[in-house]
C-alpha cells in the first residue's frame, strides 16, 4: 500500500510521466511554520543536480492544496504536488515487450495485469520520492531539536565517490553506494515493540525508497562476527549516555538517547546503458537490450535527503504515537 504510519500518516501518489506526484499527510500538528524556501532547498539536494544524477529538470515547486493557511499547518490534512513536465515517454515504449532486468517492470506487469502506467517506471520511479520529502519536511518540525543528517559514504565499493562515478559514466554503467543516517538529540523511549519497533519502523519506510536493498544500525552485520564483552555499550552516566555506540541508540526496539545510526544500501539503478541479454516477451526469445534515455549513474547520490526524510517520518510517527499512549514527559 502506499500509506504508513500509526497518527503521522503520510500517503504519496502519482506516477513519473504522469500529471503530478504528490503527498497526503493526516496526523500533523497545527501551528508548524511552512517556508517554502526552506522547503525548496530540501527538494533540490533531492534533484541533485551532480555528476551521476539524471538530467531530467524539474521545477519541483510545490503546489499546496490544503491544510496550510498564513503559512502554517492548519491540523487539516496536508496535500501537496508537484506537476510533471520534462518528460519523454517515448524513452520507455520497448520496456513493454522487454522488461529491464533488475527493475519493476516485470513485476509490475504481472500484478497489475497490464494496467499500471510504467513510463519512466510509473509508480515505481523515483520521482515519487518528491513526496516522502514533503513529509519529512514537516516531520522535522515535529522532532526539533534532533539533527538527521544522512552523507553518502562509498560508491561502486570507493569511498572516493567523484572518482568511482567517473569510471562507471566511462564505461556507460550504474553504480551503487552505501548512505549513513545520524540523528542527534534524540528523544529518550521512542519505540513500540515488538512490531512498532525503532528498527521496525525506520527499516519499512527505508525499504519504500527506490533502489534501497538493505539496511542496518549501529555496528550492523559486524555485529555477528564480534563478542557480547565487546559490542556492548556500556552506561557511563544517569542520563543513560554510553562510551560506545554499537548499538547505534537503540536497545529493545526503543531509543536510548544516545546518537541514531542507521546505514542502507542502494544498488545500481537497473537501467544502465551496457547493453545485456534478456527475454523479448512478444517475440518469445531472448534479445539484446540497449537502454538509452536519462538515467542516474549512481542514484545513491540523491539518497541522502531521502533518507534524512524517511526517518524523519517514522521517528515523528513513533514521537506521536507515544504522547499519545504516555502523555508529553521528559525526554
Amino acid at each position: 500500500m502506499n500509506t504508513l504510519g500509526t497518527v503521522f500518516r503520510v500517503s504519496i501518489f502519482g506516477e513519473s510521466h504522469g500529471p503530478a506526484v504528490g503527498v497526503v499527510i493526516d496526523g500533523c500538528p497545527a501551528g508548524l511554520p511552512f517556508w517554502r524556501e526552506e522547503l525548496m532547498a530540501d527538494l533540490s539536494r533531492r534533484k541533485g543536480l551532480l555528476p551521476g544524477t539524471t538530467t531530467r529538470r524539474e521545477s519541483d515547486e510545490p503546489e499546496v492544496i490544503s491544510g496550510i493557511y498564513n503559512n502554517f499547518t492548519t491540523g487539516s490534512p496536508l496535500v501537496l504536488c508537484t506537476r510533471n513536465q520534462d518528460f519523454k515517454s517515448g524513452d520507455y515504449e520497448q520496456f513493454t515487450s522487454i522488461p529491464r532486468p533488475g527493475h519493476a517492470d516485470f513485476t509490475a506487469g504481472c500484478k497489475y495485469k497490464g494496467f499500471s502506467d510504467m513510463r519512466g517506471g510509473g509508480h515505481f520511479s523515483g520521482r515519487l520520492t518528491w513526496g516522502m520529502v514533503v513529509a519529512g519536511y514537516f516531520a522535522r518540525k515535529i522532532l526539533s531539536p534532533a539533527i538527521i543528517t544522512a552523507t553518502l559514504r562509498e560508491a561502486g565499493g570507493e569511498t572516493d565517490i567523484a572518482a568511482a562515478i567517473a569510471m562507471a559514466s566511462e564505461t556507460n554503467d550504474t553504480i551503487g553506494g552505501v548512505v549513513e543516517c545520524v540523528v542527534q538529540n534524540v528523544p529518550k523511549g521512542l519505540g513500540e515493540p515488538a512490531f512498532l519497533s525503532v528498527e521496525a519502523v525506520l527499516s519499512q519506510i527505508a525499504f519504500g525508497i527506490p533502489a534501497v536493498n538493505g539496511v542496518e544500525f549501529g555496528a550492523g552485520f559486524a555485529s555477528a562476527r564480534s563478542y557480547g564483552s565487546l559490542h556492548n555499550d556500556p552506561f557511563i552516566d544517569a542520563r543513560g549516555k554510553t562510551s560506545t555506540n554499537n548499538a547505534g541508540g537503540i536497545n529493545g526496539g526503543i531509543t536510548n538517547g544516545n546518537d541514531l545510526v542507521m546505514r542502507v544500501s542502494v544498488k545500481p539503478a537497473a537501467s544502465t546503458g551496457v547493453p545485456q541479454k534478456t527475454f523479448d516477451t512478444e517475440k518469445g526469445e531472448m534479445t539484446e537490450l540497449e537502454i538509452t534515455g536519462r538515467h542516474d549513474t549512481c542514484i545513491a547520490r540523491r539518497i541522502p535527503v531521502i533518507l534524512e526524510s524517511a526517518v524523519a517520518i517514522g521517528l515523528a510517527d513513533l514521537l506521536l504515537t507515544d504522547r499519545a499512549i504516555n502523555g508529553t514527559r521528559e525526554r
